[in-house]
C-alpha cells in the first residue's frame, strides 16, 4: 500500500445516515479524539491510548478491502511546540497499538499549518480527500470522513463525501449545534459507525 505524508471551498453539503448510500470504499479518519484519546498538543508516544472499538473497526475495514486514510491537523508543529518527528512517533505508536501490520493506512496526511497560515491541507480544507479520491478512483458517494470536530465534518462535506461525528462521551458532545446544523449524525465510536454503515 502506498504510504504518503502531506506536510504542511466549496459550499457545504448536508448528508445523513438516513440517506441511501453504497457500502464504504474509503474512510478518512481523524486521529485525536477519534482513534485515540484526545491529549492537548500530544507529543509523547507514551500518552497514545486507543479508544474502545478502534482496533476491531480498523481490522474489519481492512478485511472488507476498504481504503483507510489517516488525516490529522497538527498545528503544534507550525506553532513550534513540537516537531514533525514527534507527531510521526505518536503515529507509529498508534500503529503499534493497532497491531494490524506495519501500514494499516493507505496514506497519511499530517497538516502542520496553524489556523493563521494560508490553508493547504489543514482541515476543513478538502484537498487531501480530493487528492486521494482522484488517485484511487473512489466515487465521492462511497467515501466517509470520521472525526470529533467541526473541522473534520466540514472537510468531508467540502469534498462532497459523507461525514460522521465520533462522540466518545455523549454527556459532553463537541459542538452539538454545529453538528446538527451540518446534518452530521453522531456515533459513540468508530466501531459503532462501522457496524451501522455496513448494515445499510
Amino acid at each position: 500500500m502506498p504510504w504518503s505524508i502531506h506536510h504542511l471551498s466549496e459550499p457545504l453539503g448536508i448528508m445523513s445516515r438516513r440517506a441511501p448510500c453504497p457500502p464504504p470504499q474509503a474512510i478518512f479518519l481523524d486521529r485525536d479524539g477519534t482513534l485515540i484519546e484526545h491529549v492537548h498538543y500530544l507529543r509523547d508516544p507514551a500518552q497514545v491510548v486507543l479508544l474502545p472499538g478502534v482496533r476491531e473497526a480498523i481490522s474489519r475495514a481492512r478485511e472488507a478491502a476498504v481504503k483507510l486514510f489517516l488525516f490529522t491537523n497538527q498545528s503544534g508543529v507550525g506553532r513550534g511546540l513540537f516537531s514533525l518527528a514527534e507527531v510521526e512517533a505518536c503515529n507509529a505508536r498508534l500503529i503499534e497499538l493497532l497491531d494490524l501490520g506495519p501500514q494499516p493506512f493507505d496514506a497519511v496526511c499530517i497538516a502542520t499549518e496553524t489556523p493563521d497560515d494560508p490553508p493547504r491541507y489543514r482541515k476543513p480544507s478538502p484537498r487531501f480527500i480530493l487528492e486521494m479520491l482522484e488517485l484511487h478512483k473512489i466515487p465521492p458517494e462511497a467515501a466517509w470522513m470520521l472525526g470529533d470536530s467541526p473541522a473534520d465534518w466540514e472537510a468531508g462535506l467540502n469534498a462532497g463525501i459523507r461525514s460522521a461525528a465520533i462522540v466518545p462521551d455523549p454527556l459532553t458532545p463537541k459542538e452539538p449545534d454545529r453538528r446538527k446544523q451540518l446534518g452530521v449524525d453522531a456515533f459513540t465510536s468508530v466501531l459503532d459507525w462501522f457496524l451501522h454503515a455496513f448494515s445499510m
